[in-house]
This record gives structure tokens, sequence and C-alpha cells, in this order.
């Protein structure tokens, strides 16, 4: 939508699982706390609960981290993550292009700019915008970058959001570009989960956290996100600021913001109940709000003239029924007065699914995800059926992902090609002519060995269940290869082919085997395939990592002794039901960022806002969810393959009581475990390359312990 991509939706969808602030992070009470003996490490930043984190990290990094081949590894894995040969990725803010570049010499980061004719050169001139480094020096802060948004038309006028040590809560505050400085007395925005967005220079609407109400009502919803948005003047106090809407306590997260469109200037209220569950309003100049009268499951886009709606259920609108899972398109004022005129855009196939779609100043650029490789065409708006064409010049291998240089002003989009032992190529490309390759990322390791393949196991019930899979040419199948399975599975995201330097040198390198399950409750087959897996079914998304992992068994690429799995955020619980449901079957499991105590979860920070997609522990879906509460599934009395769990202090997406109880519970039962927790790094597990180097080192080197021969 011409930036229109609504800024809840946008913000929960890009994490998988949303954020919730640290602050007040003493959990709420449930009844399962009170008989749980290991609450107290729910306590984040509890001396003792810290005390526990410290003596268990120095034990991990006594096994994994002393050896010359670790410090190898990080010091390997952290020349990657800063070299400068990187692609510099881009964003068009009015006449420069903006980049955000960490390095070795830059920890936290820089915020600078150059223009498109010296971004085409090998090495551009870049110009500093901000130093995070040197503001944090100055602050005595430990700011971690969260991203600009600037006002349209003039650009000079920016609001930065910040976080502390990576946490997702940040705070924003006002940039002025022209003098390259803080705005003094500008707009503020204070440490919470929310945002600022532009309005006009001196007007914007805010949704944060207010403070309670004189009632006592929280401004936050359960969820722990922005319940209320306000419309805010400039030099004006906070508490004064306007009410534009105000939802329900049970609401995920509420926000506004307004499309610049030139010409199609219009202003929107979100609505968010839960993940792919929202109400989206137009907001007249008299404030009062019209309901766009769609699904609340489709995905609601406006650009220009055009209302896109991708479905997630099936959509009976002006005498037809349109599919689940396709793109569908009506012209937005007509709508708005009550006609139902669709032109269908994309229409899903049994192997088909839309990834994504980008609109150019005069084109629709559609992505689309066949067997889970990438399809790109063009369509161009017309009366009835639009035109349709092949996007001219695109690769025919790997990931595919195009986005927009200037919807208002340019066709041009960046198109971004990368596989598993390819790495990353950016180019320029207009609409009918050839790509212009612009910029190539170096090779972080050697891959002239491995090989790619895409097989398809078959689950339980049957379905049939693609991974994909990098291995040495000469491979023996012997079973002896040790294998690094990765699955996540869930809010439906697509797992895709992309060049990883760390995967590369830490396990390909190596002569290991890496395979990566696109199991149910992702998105590559589309929302059926997400669906397929929610609530009472989540157990297909597990039964389908189990039968990728029994299939590379079966074809000898490998076996028990010899098969590790990997997984954080929802895929740190799908790797935890495969230690507690599938022990067998492993040889060494590495869990990250999870969620494991499935009775807990909806009461710890964020959780509420996942119930959508796990169920509620306090009804009667405890029946099903207890099935898959790795916590609860736990049984002292069962042998379990070695397990490390990783978090984050600072993770205010995903509590690290997850992480420490699991582990605190297995280490009294005499179980082969390990725990590592960085101190800050937010749900990403890392605040820099150094963290993200040392974190990324543990887990391989764990796992090549404990699956290679010796």
């Amino acid at each position: 939508m011409s930036k229109l991509s609504i800024a809840c939706q946008s913000l929960v969808m890009s994490a998988g699982l949303a954020a919730a602030s640290l602050a007040g992070a003493t959990p709420k009470e449930s009844p399962a706390v009170s008989a749980d003996p290991y609450a107290w490490l729910e306590d984040v930043t509890a001396e003792r609960s810290l005390d526990w984190v410290r003596a268990h990290n120095a034990k991990a990094e006594a096994e994994l981290a002393s050896s010359p081949q670790f410090k190898q590894l990080e010091s390997d894995i952290r020349a990657i993550l800063d070299s400068d040969a990187k692609i510099p990725g881009v964003e068009k803010i009015g006449d420069y292009y903006y980049n955000f570049w960490k390095d070795k010499q830059h920890e936290r980061g820089l915020w600078r700019r150059t223009t498109l004719e010296e971004y085409r050169k090998d090495k551009p001139r870049w110009e500093t915008v901000i130093d995070l480094d040197a503001l944090n020096k100055a602050e005595g802060e430990n700011w971690v970058w969260h991203g600009v948004d600037c006002l349209r038309p003039d650009y000079t006028r920016c609001l930065i959001a910040l976080s502390r040590g990576g946490a997702d809560a940040d705070v924003t505050r006002e940039f002025d570009l022209s003098t390259m400085s803080w705005v003094k007395d500008g707009f503020f925005r204070d440490e919470a989960k929310g945002a600022l967005g532009w309005i006009d220079r001196d007007t914007v609407y805010v949704y944060t956290d207010f403070g309670p109400a004189a009632d006592g009502a929280s401004s936050m919803t359960s969820s722990g996100y922005p319940r209320i948005v306000k419309e805010w003047k400039r030099g004006t106090p906070l508490d004064q600021a306007r009410v534009v809407y105000e939802g329900k306590p049970t609401d995920m997260y509420i926000a506004a913001l307004r499309d610049h469109t030139p010409g199609f200037e219009r202003d929107f209220v979100s609505r968010t109940l839960a993940f792919y569950n929202d109400e989206l309003y137009l907001k007249a100049a008299d404030g009062k709000l019209a309901k766009i009268d769609a699904p609340n499951s489709a995905s609601k886009s406006v650009h220009r003239q055009w209302l896109l709606l991708e479905l997630r259920e099936p959509y009976e609108a002006g005498g037809k029924t349109w599919p689940a899972g396709s793109l569908i398109a009506a012209n937005f004022d007509a709508f708005m007065a009550g006609k139902r005129e669709f032109t269908a855009l994309f229409t899903p196939t049994e192997r088909t699914s839309l990834s994504s779609y980008t609109w150019t100043k005069s084109h629709l650029v559609l992505n689309v995800l066949d067997d889970v490789k990438n399809r790109l065409s063009v369509l161009t708006p017309a009366a009835g059926e639009w035109k349709r064409a092949e996007f001219t010049g695109a690769p025919t291998f790997g990931t595919l992902a195009v986005s927009a240089v200037d919807p208002d002003e340019s066709d041009a989009v960046w198109l971004t090609a990368t596989d598993y032992l390819t790495p990353t190529t950016l180019s320029l490309a207009h609409m009918g002519a050839k790509p212009e390759v612009l910029k190539t990322m170096p090779v972080f390791f050697d891959a002239s060995k491995n090989v790619i393949e895409q097989h398809f196991a078959t689950s339980r019930d049957g379905t049939r269940v693609p991974y994909f899979l990098v291995r040495p040419k000469d491979l023996k199948l012997d079973g002896t290869a040790p294998t690094l399975l990765y699955g996540y599975g869930g809010f439906e995201i697509s797992l895709t082919p992309a060049y990883s330097g760390s995967v590369g040198k830490g396990w390909l390198e190596k002569g290991g085997v890496y395979a990566v399950a696109n199991i149910r409750g992702g998105g590559e087959y589309g929302p059926r395939w997400h669906q397929a897996a929610l609530k009472a079914n989540r157990h297909k998304a597990y039964e389908d990592f189990a039968a990728v992992a029994q299939d590379l068994i079966a074809r000898k690429v490998t076996s028990t002794r010899h098969l590790g799995i990997q997984g954080g955020s929802n895929g740190g619980l799908l790797t935890g039901n495969m230690l507690t449901q599938y022990p067998d079957l492993f040889g060494a499991v590495v869990v990250q960022v999870p969620l494991l105590d499935m009775k807990r979860y909806s009461h710890l920070l964020a959780g509420a806002s996942w119930m959508a997609e796990y169920g509620d522990p306090d009804t009667a879906d405890w029946e099903f969810i207890r099935t898959f509460s790795p916590y609860h599934l736990f049984d002292a009395k069962t042998t379990y393959p070695p397990a490390l769990f990783m978090t984050s202090t600072r993770d205010d997406r995903v509590h690290p009581g997850h992480a420490r109880k699991m582990a605190a519970k297995m280490l009294e039962a005499g179980k082969d475990v390990r725990y590592y927790e960085n101190i800050e790094g937010g749900h990403g597990g890392s605040a820099n390359n150094a963290q993200a180097a040392h974190m990324s080192a543990l887990a391989f080197t764990f796992l090549w312990n404990e699956l290679a021969d010796k």
C-alpha cells in the first residue's frame, strides 16, 4: 500500500511472535505458577535469577568456548558479520539513499546516506547521519537502532526509534536532516511498545503506554500493546493529545497512520484483535471512522485508487466466491460506496501461494511461491482484467525478493536473488529491461563441494512436506553425516533458501549437511498450510518435522546419532517438542529464545497475542495445548538427547523464563543440558555482531561436538 501496510500488522508479522515490554517484567499470576518450583526464574532481573544465569553461562562457556577451534570459529563468523564487503541495502528518502550499517568499528551502527551515482560504485562515499556508537558514548546508553520514518514530501524531519539493549520496547525521538541534529524540544515518546507516525510537520499519531487512566484502566492491551491512539500537536503536553480511537483491553494492538501519497492522502485506524484478525477504518476529516467492510482475516491494503485484499478464508462478494489465498482488487472509493466489483490478481493452486506483492508507480509485481520456489510476474491496472507479463530478466534460481525504489516516482525496483550456496546479488530493475546488477555479496565459505536438493517427506496423515537439503556432492549415503535440520512452522512464515556465511563457515565447510523443513504452520503453501497446524492441530507441524527427520534417516543421509536440530522463537517451541516427544530421533537439540511453558505463556509478556495460533490455556483449550507444552511433557524417567537452551535477558517478546525454567527442570533431573543467556540482545538474541558471532559459535560447536564422529 503506497506506504500503508498498516503499522501494527507489519510489526507483528515481521517478527512472527510479537513484542512486549520488559517494564514490569514480573509475570502476572495464574493458578499454574504457585505450584511451579521454578517460577522464581520468571523474575527477569532479580539478582537470584541472574546469579543462576551467570552460573550456567559460565558452565556452558567452559565446555564450549574454551577451545582454539571455538575461538577460530567465533572469529570467522565475526569477520563475516563485520565484513565491509556485505551489500549495504538502501532506502530512498528524498534525493538520497540511506543505509544502516554495522561493522567491527561500528558495533551499534551508522545511519548514513549516499547518492545513486555513488551507490553504483564498488566503494561509495557515505555521509554519516547518526553514529549510534558515538551517541551511546555521549549519552551513557546502549541504544540499538529500531528504524526511521521521515515526513514527506521534503523529508527533512524524521522520527527515529531507538531501543535499549535490543528490546522491542523503544523510544522515539525527532531528528532534523537539514541540520543533522536532534530537534530541541521535538517530538519524543518515552520507552514503551508503540510508535509515533507523521500526520504533518506539527502533528503526529501516538500510540504508546500513556499510563493508567483516572479509573485505573491500563492504556495497554492484555497483550502488552497500545490500546489507545491519539493525535498529538507539537508543543502541547502528551496528556492533552486528542483520543482518535480506543480499543478494548482484549484487543491486541491499536494504531493509526496517514497515507501521504500525493493526491491520495488518507488517514487510517487499525484495530488488530489477534494475529490475522484485524479491522481497518478510514478516518474522515471530522474524525469519524468508516470501517472497510472486508473480512477480518483478510490482509487489507490501499494504494492510490485500489483496495487489495489478500484472503485467508473464502470470501463471497459481487456474486462470486473468491478462494482463500487469493489476491483480489477493487476500486477503493467504489468499494466504500457499497460496490463489490473485484478483479482476481492471483488465485492459488495446490502447489502455489502468494509470497508478496510490490507496487511501483504504474505496476504491481507479484512474487509467487511454486513448491517453495519464487516466480515473478508484472500486472498493470486496467479496466476489467489487468494486463499480465513476465518479469523481464528475473533469475531462475533461489529466493527472489522485490521492493519498490520509489513507488510515487518510478517503476524501478530493487531485486535480490540468493540461495544456500550463492551469495546474494542486488539488482536495479526497470520494467521491461534487463536488471542491472549493482552489488554482489562476497563468498564467505567454500561452496564448491556442495549441492542443493529439494525433497518431499510424507507426514503421518499422508501430507507431502517439502524440505531443502544442502550436502557435499560426494556424500556417502551411509548414515554418518553430521546433519543439522532447521525449522519454524508458525505464523504463516515461509522458510526459503538464503545465503548464510555463518551456516556455511560453521557447518557446511566442515562437511556437515544442512536441511530446512517447510512444515505446516508456515506460509509455504499459503493460508491453508498455516491453518492446518493451528491450535488443536499443532501436532501436525511436529509430525511434519519428524517426517522430514525420518526421511533423512531413511535416505541414509544421516542417522539419529548424527542428526541435530535447531529452531528459535516458535521454532524453539518446535525443537522443544521434538526434544520431549521424539527424544529417540535426534542426537542433539538446540532450543533458542523459545516458548516452552504453554500453561503460562499467555501470562508472560506478549503471550496473550499468540492465542489465535496456540489457543487459550486458561480455558478448555488446555486439553490440547498440554499435548504440545514441552515444560509439562518432560518426564524425568525418559532419556533425552543432549540439549542447549539459549535466550536473552532482554528478550521482550518471548519471556526468558521459558528457557530458564525448562533448563532448570531438566538439569535437576540430571539430564544432559547446557544453558546460555545473553544479558542483552532482545528477541534476536544479540545486540551487536560480537554477541551474534559468540552465540552462533556456541550453537555450532555444541552441535558438532555431539554429532560428528570423534
